[in-house]
């Protein structure tokens, strides 16, 4: 590598996701669907977060349409909780595009969710099911006929938060490696980066706990005079963005942080790369960089 691993690991939990197929008539809608049901990572205030795994052809999809793997997740079994909270993104950011349908693609689910309460009912009580291939598929009357979901959809246990900071000096350093870095991940299946390039990380403890975690100032480069001895920016950073993982499985997870790391040994003015752990008080998964990338 062209830069220094640091000698750590990145901390990650578990999590709940919901992994679904989403079909339209046109790439345009897919686009914007994939750009606006992943557009808020929520889970440090308490909503959902989701991410593209990856786009699909015509002859990868249910219905052979273009389509989206998309994968919704939530830091809780509390299912109840996270169908509601799904049910915000599918009918603002999905069911309002026209010619869409749902369809579930969990893996080995533990559980399901029924989408009749919190979406179905947009039908506003007229809506039905019918049988497509062998899926069950609530159909709700919308005035560009008609928007289609699956009624179950599977609930997968996986892992959140893995992550990796790349410790730059330059700009073009920060994006290059951060471009570079998702596209390597992209290419894992069973990930997403809901993040993309994270330009803010955040620490567990806050002083003002009402808006949920703060910056954490400590690895902020504008406040390396004013902390002085507290600051933990090593000499020629100026930049320190993050890229966050979520991985359905351990391996996944593994997989897609050392293709991430990887991709950037070519890209000048990174500096060091080293990621976020909070002594096992966010999660029970260590993840040590040198050991994923076979240094150790």
């Amino acid at each position: 590598m062209n830069f220094k691993i640091d000698d750590t690991y990145c901390e990650a939990f578990t999590g709940t996701c919901i992994r679904m197929i989403v079909t339209a008539e046109d790439q345009r809608t897919i686009d914007k669907i994939a750009a606006d049901a992943t557009a808020t990572p929520g889970t440090v205030i308490g909503r959902t977060e989701s991410g593209v795994e990856r786009f699909l052809s015509k002859d990868e999809t249910p219905d052979n349409r273009p389509g989206v793997i998309i994968q919704f997740w939530y830091n809780t079994k509390d299912l109840d909780k996270f169908d509601k909270e799904l049910s915000f993104r599918i009918r603002q950011d999905i069911l309002v595009k026209p010619f869409v349908k749902i369809f579930d693609a969990s893996i080995d689910p533990f559980d399901y969710i029924d989408t009749t309460e919190h979406v179905g009912h947009c039908g506003d009580g007229y809506e039905w099911t019918e049988t497509i291939d062998e899926r069950t598929m609530i159909r709700v009357p919308i005035c560009v006929p008609d928007f289609y979901i699956e009624q179950k959809l599977g609930c997968m246990e996986g892992i959140m938060g893995v992550n990796f900071w790349y410790c730059c000096s330059s700009k073009e350093a920060v994006l290059k490696g951060g471009y570079k870095a998702l596209d390597a991940i992209a290419t894992v299946d069973g990930v997403c980066t809901p993040f993309d390039i994270c330009s803010a990380g955040s620490k567990v403890e806050t002083n003002y706990p009402e808006i949920g975690p703060t910056t954490n100032h400590p690895y902020c480069p504008s406040l390396k005079e004013v902390l002085g001895d507290e600051s933990k920016v090593k000499d020629g950073i100026e930049y320190i963005p993050e890229i966050v993982i979520n991985a359905l499985t351990v391996k996944d997870a593994k997989e897609a942080l050392k293709r991430g790391i990887e991709a950037l040994d070519d890209v000048n003015g990174i500096i060091e790369v080293s990621a976020g752990n909070y002594g096992g008080s966010l999660g029970k998964f260590k993840f040590y960089l040198k050991e994923v990338l076979g240094d150790d």
